[in-house]
């Protein structure tokens, strides 16, 4: 059965817009659970603009579900994770000054770093995915770096979707196979919302794990975080 882990940044961006502590970022992620998520995901940035590495260090404690911290493994990075010993850590090649996600790892070329950083996760017990485009050279590649899973960047499917959803998902469906034929779970995230989910787990019902953070918050504001969420848990409980 599919997760559903809710990315908490942006509750993390309209409370930093305006200092303070509302919304509160720690009673939101407890709710999250509340309300129905099966995990919650953060992803810390170096200019710590919405969630901060201090909210990572509060936040882990307070849950019941799994924590998945994803980021750019700097230096900086690799120690919080080791420090908080999620369930998961999605590693994510963001350049510092990236607005949001907008690429996955060439695990080709950057296979030596990778496994490195895997492995030294691997020692601390903590799972292990790897932020990927949908091209199924690029599992086999993540499968070479030792890491457990792969999340699959589902921009592309989104953006394309709207106007040819077979063609849309049928690269992320042959890494997906790729994927499973390596022996990777598979987790899948960005731009995923009520449109256009239930369409990409039919073709992928094999998924983990789905991280929605951004279209989550945006249905909130007309429905209430908790009748979103259950309609996401609805939407991955079919499959």
């Amino acid at each position: 059965m599919t997760r559903l882990s809710v990315n908490i940044n942006k509750i993390a961006t309209l409370r930093n817009s305006r200092g303070g502590n509302m919304p509160d970022v720690e009673k939101a992620a407890i709710d999250c659970e509340k309300f129905g998520a099966e995990g919650i995901t953060v992803h810390p940035r170096p200019d710590e603009r919405h969630i901060r590495y201090s909210d990572v260090r509060l936040i882990k404690p307070l849950l019941k579900t799994e924590l998945n911290i994803e980021g750019n493994p700097i230096p900086r990075f690799i120690d919080l994770v080791e420090e908080v010993k999620p369930a998961q850590v999605t590693l994510v090649p963001d350049a510092e000054d990236a607005v949001t996600s907008n690429a996955g790892w060439d695990t080709l070329k950057n296979r030596d770093f990778l496994t490195e950083v895997c492995a030294g996760f691997r020692k601390c017990g903590i799972r292990t995915s790897i932020f990927i485009d949908p091209v199924p050279e690029m599992a086999e590649g993540a499968a070479a770096c030792g890491c457990d899973r792969v999340e699959l960047y589902t921009e592309s499917f989104a953006r394309l979707y709207k106007s040819d959803p077979p063609a849309a998902v049928e690269p992320y469906v042959r890494t997906a196979e790729r994927a499973r034929e390596c022996g990777l779970g598979l987790n899948a995230g960005h731009d995923l919302n009520l449109e256009n989910l239930g369409y990409y787990l039919r073709r992928i019902p094999w998924t983990d794990e789905v991280s929605i953070g951004h279209a989550i918050i945006c249905d909130a504001l007309y429905m209430g975080l908790e009748k979103t969420i259950r309609a996401y848990l609805a939407e991955v409980r079919i499959f």
